[in-house]
């Protein structure tokens, strides 16, 4: 009988979370990107040297950019090849997507917040959001709203 191949690969394919977005934004359309990088950048990200909490996607002469995110360079790194963390990184995206997102960000007012980087077979994807930003008001309705459905499940737990 054959062996079937076992699966050494953990489950989570995530290579970096940006947890807030979905406290001061509303977000709406989901969408995917690939990433132009370097090869610096790549063994970077592998090791987990990744950080896109302040980051966010910006439209210029219709391309995509990431900006904000910081991936830091590796201490082995070659001498020859100049790091730097913070530089915008190129989104592939459909023209169709971009015509899509250039039409609301600039007549509807959106915002296109970075949520999450992770792998996708071998290529790292970013999966990014339109939204709106949230005032301050919305903010603790969120809250309250979360607090009375934990509550509720309490009292369920408790009565049966």
């Amino acid at each position: 009988m054959a062996k079937k191949k076992s699966k050494n690969k953990s489950n989570s394919n995530t290579i970096a979370l940006n947890k807030k977005a979905r406290h001061n934004y509303n977000l709406t359309d989901k969408f995917e990107a690939g990433m132009s990088l370097q090869g610096w950048e790549i063994k970077s990200i592998r090791s987990g040297k990744v950080n896109i909490s302040d980051c966010y996607v910006h439209i210029k002469d219709r391309e995509a950019y990431l900006v904000g995110a910081e991936i830091q360079p590796l201490t082995a790194a070659s001498s020859h090849v100049v790091c730097e963390p913070t530089r915008p990184r190129k989104l592939l995206l459909n023209r169709r997507e971009l015509d899509k997102l250039i039409g609301a960000v600039e007549r509807n007012g959106f915002s296109l917040i970075a949520t999450a980087m992770y792998w996708k077979q071998c290529w790292v994807k970013l999966e990014f959001y339109l939204g709106k930003g949230k005032k301050d008001h919305d903010k603790r309705a969120d809250i309250k709203d979360r607090e009375w459905k934990v509550e509720q499940g309490r009292m369920m737990k408790h009565k049966v």
